[in-house]
């Protein structure tokens, strides 16, 4: 094996320590390319298969084949689902991702929901990801907190999430803080 092969499998696995991912799926490894490109500029680009073989080499859990079907059958639902430019792009998001999980947990597409669930971890994770970036200034990181804040109470209690969300925006530090994101 190459210096440099070498070299890319050990910065591979380093930033996938870092992200801390149990199992791996096709949302998660791009997230990974990503974090690769952004900490290691043109060293660091690779292609997700790549990483895909990489992962599953040192041990870990890859997991593509039930996640690639829902998606190619679901191809239109999961288009552009995610954005959280702003705080009330956010809760549209969330809102269509409910709508979706609701929809395939009803008709027991358990395949579909898994990729449900993944796309809210991944936009949980890239929220923490801005959050933490020094380069982005501190309003902007502040609303990226909120989003991750908002992105882990939907995945940990969707039934009660959009009650919990309408208290929370009515509350004075939210007001402080963000003001009226009706008014984005």
């Amino acid at each position: 094996m190459s210096e440099a092969h070498k070299l890319k499998k050990e910065m591979i696995l380093e930033a996938a320590r870092e992200l801390g991912v149990q199992k791996w799926s096709m949302a998660e490894i791009d997230q990974l390319r990503r974090k690769l490109l952004a900490d290691h500029g043109e060293a660091g680009k690779t292609g997700n298969e790549y990483i895909a073989d990489v992962l599953k080499g040192a041990g870990q859990k890859v997991q593509l084949a039930e996640r690639e079907e829902a998606e190619e059958r679901f191809e239109e639902e999961f288009e552009d689902i995610l954005h959280f430019s702003t705080l009330g792009d956010a809760e549209v998001s969330l809102t269509r991702l409910d709508e979706l999980l609701r929809r395939f947990k009803a008709h027991g597409e358990k395949a579909a929901v898994e990729r449900v669930l993944e796309i809210a971890r991944l936009g949980k994770r890239r929220a923490e990801m801005i959050s933490h970036n020094r380069k982005v200034e501190e309003k902007k990181r502040r609303e990226k907190r909120e989003i991750a804040e908002w992105f882990r109470i939907w995945l940990e209690t969707p039934d009660a999430f959009f009650d919990w969300l309408d208290v929370r925006k009515s509350s004075p530090e939210f007001h402080t803080t963000f003001g009226d994101i009706e008014e984005e």
